[in-house]
């Protein structure tokens, strides 16, 4: 991998990280649809701004299909079933959860493209499957009906990236811009109607709604558009491995602003992660470092 896409997997890390963050605080207030209606919202209009200023024309009724297909599996239905769980499992399960996505990523891909999966990759799936259980080793959850309906949500919801990543690599071929703006205007059309069965519960603060916008024009605009270029540069199931380095980065966040404590498994499985990252990206390989080992 160049050095220039690992530093947007990480920076995208970062980003999607505090976006469970902000969906956390908001979901109880305004709900999963109203939540996920201004996310996209936002975002779009960022785009559209971001579009008028470079002078870039988008095509949506052309590619109304492509854009209504990703605006569908890689926001409208992940970004629900994310917000609904939001409503009972914390910021950090929801983030270890959507860690599946690289797992997901790999299934979808042994059966689209009917390919086995290298050694590497493998070792790089178990290595950081290991290190997100390592990070999130402390926390703990009480299971009940609602607890297993937000976990099976959230798989579902790691499951709709997975199959959104791979259809974007075999979709007609457009910009990572162009890609992120329409599917945003898409998934805003598709989330729209649900508002009215799904309507507002209060009316949220100042902080909630600064994390709402910081949540559409960072954690959506921007960094989709980081996104799918990293799928266009790397493939989908390097790129979805962005999700093993989101737990590392929610915990950062959560040190940072609300003063969590940082312990030796953190740091643990902080490297874990990472190892695992290298290994299915295939910036590093098992080869390469038995051939080093011998030498």
């Amino acid at each position: 991998m160049p050095i220039h896409s690992l530093l947007r997997l990480f920076f995208l890390a970062a980003i999607w990280g505090a976006s469970f963050l902000f969906m956390r605080m908001a979901a109880s207030s305004l709900g999963p649809a109203v939540l996920i209606e201004l996310r996209v919202g936002f975002a779009a209009l960022t785009l559209c701004v971001f579009a008028v200023y470079f002078n870039k024309k988008l095509a949506f009724l052309t590619y109304k299909k492509l854009f209504f297909i990703i605006g569908a599996l890689n926001s409208a239905i992940p970004f629900l079933l994310f917000a609904f769980a939001a409503q009972t499992i914390n910021a950090s399960t929801l983030a270890i959860l959507n860690s599946t996505t690289p797992i997901w990523g790999a299934i979808v891909g042994i059966i689209w493209s009917k390919s086995t999966p290298s050694k590497s990759m493998i070792l790089g799936l178990l290595v950081g499957l290991i290190g997100v259980a390592i990070l999130v080793g402390q926390n703990s959850l009480t299971i009940n009906t609602a607890t297993v309906t937000a976990i099976i949500a959230s798989l579902c919801a790691s499951l709709s990236y997975a199959i959104a990543s791979h259809y974007t690599k075999h979709a007609p071929k457009l910009s990572a811009f162009d890609n992120a703006h329409g599917s945003m205007w898409a998934a805003s059309m598709l989330v729209l109607p649900l508002i009215f069965v799904m309507p507002i519960r209060e009316m949220p603060s100042q902080t909630v709604m600064a994390g709402v916008i910081a949540l559409g024009i960072v954690c959506t605009a921007v960094a989709y558009i980081l996104f799918f270029r990293l799928i266009d540069e790397i493939g989908p199931t390097s790129a979805l491995t962005v999700t093993f380095l989101i737990p590392l980065f929610g915990i950062i966040w959560g040190n940072l602003i609300l003063d969590e404590e940082i312990g030796p498994n953190t740091l643990l499985g902080a490297l874990c992660v990472i190892a695992g990252t290298m290994l299915v990206t295939g910036f590093i390989r098992i080869k390469s470092l038995f051939k080093r080992h011998t030498l």
